[in-house]
């Protein structure tokens, strides 16, 4: 039995290589410039509710048509409702991964992973903890060319996860937006 596993790796090693040296692919000779691109989004709100929500983005172009990208990003959120007494009042920050592809030039699909690092009230010691949250979130977006590499762009996203500690818990579609600069 050991040697037919062995002959079976062997056989499978010796295809990937043979796989891998028959076709080599073209060079990507685009500069990496033309590769990276940053955005992201701002959320304010002051008043008797307060938000503060900052996400930055890099991403990068896979494919030379610039359709399909795929990047990551951080998430800080601030929070804080004075209609309660005590205020409510908590930060949120994570990270995220994504990928977007471009249907159209003006139309994208998007997903990506985010995980917020939330305070969340624990009914059994009565006390606030910091618990890890994941999100999947689905969608699609528009994005607008503002004059050379700037634009900007808005999107709808669904939260398919639905964790009970979500931020976007028992809500209907997120509707964000922001500003990309060579996306």
């Amino acid at each position: 039995m050991e040697r037919l596993i062995t002959l079976f790796v062997l056989m499978h090693f010796g295809c990937t290589l043979s796989a891998q040296t028959s076709d080599p692919k073209p060079r990507d000779t685009r500069p990496l410039g033309d590769r990276i691109w940053f955005g992201g989004g701002i959320g304010l709100s002051f008043g008797t509710v307060t938000a503060i929500q900052v996400d930055p983005l890099v991403g990068y172009k896979v494919d030379q048509d610039g359709k399909f990208s795929v990047g990551v990003g951080g998430s800080y959120w601030y929070y804080q409702d004075n209609r309660f007494t005590p205020a409510i009042n908590y930060t949120g920050y994570g990270y995220r991964t994504f990928a977007r592809y471009r249907v159209i030039p003006q139309l994208y699909a998007h997903s990506e992973f985010l995980h917020l690092n939330v305070e969340r009230f624990d009914y059994t010691t009565d006390l606030v903890a910091r618990i890890w949250v994941p999100h999947v979130l689905v969608g699609a977006g528009y994005v607008q060319q503002l004059g050379g590499r700037s634009s900007i762009f808005f999107q709808i996203l669904f939260d398919v996860l639905q964790d009970p500690n979500s931020v976007y818990a028992n809500q209907g579609p997120i509707i964000s937006g922001g500003i990309g600069v060579g996306f």
